[in-house]
């Protein structure tokens, strides 16, 4: 009919090929437990080994935290391996059956291999970086007051597959997330991020972790179907010359 306005066409955006993250937040009770493992080992750093060398970040402290720690030990047992096991169920379930692979229940277990403490002062920082393993992460300990959301000092960058550039609609290629003492976040090893500097009095504490997905033999009848809790004790260690699991079967 003549004067009668087009119709609007129906439109809307699609993010393509997301990346998971997971996040969380601690009871209160066990943030003190670990806060008050982290005041220990930093009072006295001699008895925790260095593993600086062996990390990318420019930081005052880096020093391994073994399952002598009961904190530490519970840390991975209650909150790390199960939080992985979280990351992969709701993952894998929005695949179709036959692109989950050795992620079926029962075909895999998750291992804890590394376990550190990081203490960040001004002008330390941590460069862009992927980590070893299957699954990294972070739990943030303690955040000085000057870390807030207004800038970007202090906070962890995850980095997208191109540098972001938003002349030439790169978007979303670098997501910040503020540290708050309790919160956790578990991501693919290979994800790259890193934390820019601080300027300012105190100290940012934070516990950063490695977890190896491992193949796990036919399990027996009574066996549990995926063997998430077990291997914590023995399971943390730092060394370059662990053995490395083997692929799946």
């Amino acid at each position: 009919m003549a004067g009668t306005p087009p119709e609007e066409p129906s439109m809307e955006v699609v993010s393509l090929f997301p990346r998971y993250l997971l996040q969380g937040q601690l009871p209160p009770g066990q943030l003190a437990d670990l806060q008050a493992m982290a005041r220990a080992v930093l009072a006295q750093p001699e008895r925790s080994p260095d593993v600086s060398v062996k990390l990318a970040g420019q930081l005052s402290q880096q020093r391994e935290l073994g399952p002598d720690h009961p904190a530490a030990a519970e840390l991975c047992r209650s909150v790390i391996l199960p939080a992985c096991e979280r990351w992969i169920r709701h993952v894998i379930d929005q695949q179709p059956p036959q692109g989950r692979g050795p992620w079926t229940p029962g075909r895999y277990g998750l291992q804890m291999i590394d376990l550190w403490l990081n203490a960040q002062r001004a002008g330390d920082y941590n460069p862009t970086h992927t980590h070893g393993g299957s699954f990294s992460g972070v739990l943030f300990l303690q955040v000085p007051p000057q870390i807030s959301a207004d800038r970007f000092d202090g906070q962890l960058c995850f980095h997208g597959p191109e540098e972001w550039h938003i002349q030439s609609f790169r978007t979303g290629m670098a997501h910040y997330v503020l540290p708050v003492p309790g919160d956790f976040y578990v991501f693919p090893a290979w994800q790259p991020h890193s934390v820019p500097p601080f300027r300012g009095e105190g100290e940012r504490w934070s516990i950063a972790f490695n977890v190896v997905a491992v193949p796990q033999p036919p399990p027996r009848p009574a066996a549990s179907p995926v063997a998430v809790q077990g291997a914590v004790q023995g399971n943390v260690s730092l060394s370059s010359a662990r053995p490395r699991p083997g692929g799946f079967v």
